[in-house]
């Protein structure tokens, strides 16, 4: 199978909270060697171990080799810098979000306050899962231009599906009409990454990890509703 980057991939399949036992999505490596699959899933898994310890920057590409128990040569068989080693794990998170987002809407909800509550709520413990990566993230989108291509792209389609949702609630007159549905999701959708960032970095002033999802949740309604909605 071919990858989006062009290169040769195995199918993607969600990321493990512990952050072993990752998939292979062929993001910065070289020809993919079935055998070596533990070593490259080792080095993924090293990755976000040292993500938890210290910033991006202050891991280097020996860290990584020695983390995962291989040497510095073998290292770039599977990936061409530390930089495509987070945009692998980037890749198999928002895979990993959006199959838990496909789960929530894929299953009917008996009132919109549900539905969107089951919503944010799979995003936030999907982040939550890997919070040193999602704080590594939006740090390195201020000196990566592919990390900031790759998430610009995933925040893209995020708009675009939260403005759908917008306009079906406002088609079915759960929603009345009020600003456009786009520029709403950006805002929401801003802003959920914003309350995250800030409460997994303790960039503050930051919401309590245990009342994320009530206070998005509370302004994603009031928001799209101007109330709280009853069905």
């Amino acid at each position: 199978m071919v990858s989006r980057y062009g290169r040769a991939a195995v199918i993607l399949r969600p990321v493990p909270a512990s952050g072993g036992n990752l998939p292979s999505t062929g993001r910065g490596r070289r020809a993919a060697r079935p055998s070596g699959d533990d070593r490259e899933l080792a080095i993924l898994a090293t990755a976000e171990r040292l993500l938890g310890e210290r910033p991006l920057s202050a891991i280097s590409v020996d860290d990584l080799a020695r983390g995962a128990g291989i040497s510095r040569p073998t290292f770039y068989f599977y990936f061409s810098s530390k930089d495509a080693v987070l945009l692998s794990l980037l890749d198999r998170v928002v895979s990993e979000a959006e199959a838990a987002m496909r789960a929530v809407f894929g299953t009917p909800a008996a009132t919109s306050r549900e539905g969107w509550h089951r919503a944010i709520a799979a995003y936030y413990e999907t982040f939550r899962a890997h919070r040193a990566l999602t704080v590594a993230w939006a740090e390195a989108r201020t000196s990566s231009e592919e990390v900031r291509a790759l998430w610009s792209s995933v925040f893209e389609r995020w708009v675009q599906q939260c403005a759908a949702a917008v306009e079906a609630e406002r088609a079915r007159g759960a929603a009345p009409a009020g600003l456009p549905s786009r520029d709403l999701a950006v805002a929401l959708t801003s802003m959920n990454e914003r309350v995250l960032y800030a409460t997994f970095s303790g960039d503050g002033p930051s919401v309590a990890e245990g009342d994320v999802v009530e206070v998005l949740l509370g302004i994603w309604l009031s928001a799209i509703y101007g109330r709280t909605p009853t069905g």
